[in-house]
């Protein structure tokens, strides 16, 4: 089951990958057929933001393509490696970040103990959990929201640009 789970996953991040390489020739302007493109996309996908976002992923690959996701969707994104490296980043970032996008189950802390320790000093921040593990029994200890403020592995970077503004804007 989760040798199909990560073939499923890697498949939404290849069609991740072909939409980066497709909006990056629309910026040369060198291939009249793409050009302006990317302008016409940004003022109807509604899903795009300015907002900055804190990303705390232990999963390298993971974490990358979700930072890429969320950067061609505009936003500007913070990463870390785990959750002592997402209270640093916070405390060294001296601007407002609208949102911990977190993974639940992490080594060291987990993703609501994050999210506990961040909003005490940053009462305001939005908080979306994300997960491959829906029966972890971190669900069953009340941290984590699984109806808005939830976001089950795999998805794909649609799913995940949309369910980012969902919470923002809520």
């Amino acid at each position: 089951m989760a040798s199909s789970s990560r073939a499923v996953e890697a498949s939404s991040w290849r069609v991740l990958l072909i939409e980066a390489r497709r909006s990056g020739s629309t910026s040369h302007g060198s291939n009249k057929r793409y050009r302006g493109r990317r302008e016409r996309v940004e003022a109807i996908d509604p899903a795009r933001g300015r907002e900055t976002i804190l990303l705390v992923e232990d999963e390298p690959a993971v974490r990358g393509l979700v930072h890429e996701t969320l950067r061609l969707h505009g936003y500007t994104v913070l990463e870390a490696r785990h959750g002592i490296e997402a209270l640093l980043t916070s405390a060294k970032y001296v601007e407002p970040i609208h949102l911990l996008l977190t993974d639940v189950v992490m080594p060291q802390m987990s993703g609501p103990e994050v999210a506990e320790k961040i909003l005490t000093v940053r009462p305001g921040i939005k908080v979306l959990y994300m997960s491959g593990y829906p029966d972890h029994p971190v669900f069953d200890q009340g941290g984590v929201n699984r109806q808005t403020g939830f976001l089950p592995k795999p998805f794909s970077p649609h799913v995940l640009a949309q369910k980012v503004r969902e919470v923002l804007t809520a």
